[in-house]
């Protein structure tokens, strides 16, 4: 009886561990996007689009650009990437691989970066490059930089959602 016991709890633990970043983060997170200085129109390759500050709800495990206007300064296109977070690390720990499968496929346990996404614009006509800011107003790089370093991963990703919503629009 004992044994039975112990594998019902056993069963019931690891059916409530899988997925545990579904469940703790959500497939979805608000996502913060600020410009230097405020009032940037930012479209998203999403097709969103707001006026910075602004937050957003979106997909963890889509890579988009979020493109900035504004008057006199610089128009500037900064790659977001989804990347996977330490959800995925202690779900594979605790939640073996049925979580980790579970999460990986919905992307729960990936978060978009930079995050939040804060800008420095360039005024127009000035020699300056764009920087992407940390949350304490210190520079992470330029955003050429930091572009580039990402570009590949995140360019892919767009392609394959953009594939994917095509597929899904003749289905």
């Amino acid at each position: 009886m004992k044994k039975v016991f112990a594998v019902a709890a056993a069963t019931i633990g690891f059916v409530a561990l899988s997925g545990c970043a579904t469940v703790i983060n959500g497939t979805s997170q608000d996502y913060q996007i600020e410009s230097s200085p405020e009032g940037a129109k930012a479209v998203l390759s999403s097709g969103e689009s707001c006026t910075t500050p602004c937050e957003i709800s979106l997909k963890r495990r889509n890579d988009i650009s979020v493109s900035f206007d504004l008057a006199g300064y610089k128009s500037e296109t900064v790659l977001v990437q989804s990347r996977t977070g330490g959800a995925g690390v202690g779900n594979i720990l605790l939640g073996g691989v049925i979580g980790a499968g579970v999460d990986a496929s919905n992307g729960s346990m990936n978060s978009l970066y930079p995050r939040p996404l804060r800008i420095k614009l360039a005024a127009d006509g000035s020699s300056e490059e764009a920087i992407l800011l940390d949350k304490k107003d210190e520079t992470i790089s330029t955003v050429a930089a930091h572009n580039e370093k990402v570009r590949a991963d995140v360019e892919e990703g767009i392609a394959k959602q953009k594939a994917k919503a095509e597929k899904k629009a003749k289905d």
